[in-house]
């Protein structure tokens, strides 16, 4: 992480102390920061575990400031800021609560006056589950001190439960879509959750010679090696979405509770 990356990673840490003070048990890295790094175009992720369920007033305070420091292009990476109740997911069950979410892919209707509002949050088990490994502390104790480990089937269910809204979105984030996609399958495969550019070069690896143009230039992008144009392989998005999620049903489907390899 580079000086610019830590002090807009110190501006979203004071912003939760300012909004939510001595109720912060721990503010933990996941996402890329703790899967090789942040790459190109990563999301700044930040979890923070907190004592008690938040106001809708300070639920708005961290929308109205997060906005300004969060962005989709340079200076500004965006953030995804996620705020979990410890007693919601410790004792762990399935699906856990997620009391808030800021993601800038809802950046137009948090603009339009939207607060996140504490809803079942099957994401957390990836989440959570990278928080584990990462073992990145902003603040507060080592992550494993504050969370339970999440169940590898949980960890399955998670991951595949926002598929179709994930499809829903392919032609307004068909980046991160297809990037997206291509972590599920490995995750289902491998056991391992990995960066997303790591997924890909493993799904490239495994897909048919007509699919892989598509995770190869999603991947590119990510790296920061080519400029996002997907023109050409439009025709192309389907039939590779069609052919990973049928790979994700068959894993889901086949052994959902036997051993994951690769470990």
């Amino acid at each position: 992480m580079n000086g610019r990356e830590a002090a807009q990673t110190e501006r979203v840490v004071r912003l939760a102390n300012e909004v939510l003070g001595p109720d912060i048990i721990g503010l933990y890295r996941h996402g890329s920061a703790v899967l090789g790094g942040l790459r190109a175009t990563s999301d700044i992720d930040v979890l923070a575990v907190v004592r008690r369920p938040t106001t809708a007033a300070e639920r708005r305070a961290l929308v109205d400031g997060l906005l300004p420091i969060s962005g989709m292009n340079d200076p500004l990476r965006p953030v995804e800021f996620t705020v979990v109740v410890q007693s919601a997911v410790r004792p762990w069950r399935y699906p856990p609560e997620c009391e808030f979410q800021y993601g800038e892919w809802l950046r137009e209707e948090y603009e339009r006056g939207h607060t996140p509002a504490p809803e079942p949050g099957p994401d957390l088990a990836p989440l959570i589950t990278m928080v584990l490994a990462g073992d990145s502390a902003l603040s507060g104790p080592p992550p494993a001190e504050v969370l339970d480990p999440v169940p590898h089937e949980d960890l399955r269910r998670g991951i595949t439960a926002g598929v179709p809204e994930l499809l829903a979105e392919l032609d307004d984030d068909t980046r991160n879509v297809v990037l997206t996609l291509a972590r599920i399958w490995t995750t289902l495969a491998t056991g391992e959750i990995t960066s997303k550019d790591a997924a890909a070069a493993w799904a490239i690896a495994h897909l048919p010679e007509e699919h892989r143009a598509v995770p190869s230039h999603a991947r590119a992008v990510y790296l920061g090696a080519e400029t996002e144009r997907w023109d050409g392989l439009r025709p192309r998005l389907r039939p590779y979405t069609d052919h990973v999620t049928g790979e994700i049903a068959r894993l889901t489907e086949a052994a959902p509770h036997d051993r994951p390899r690769g470990r």
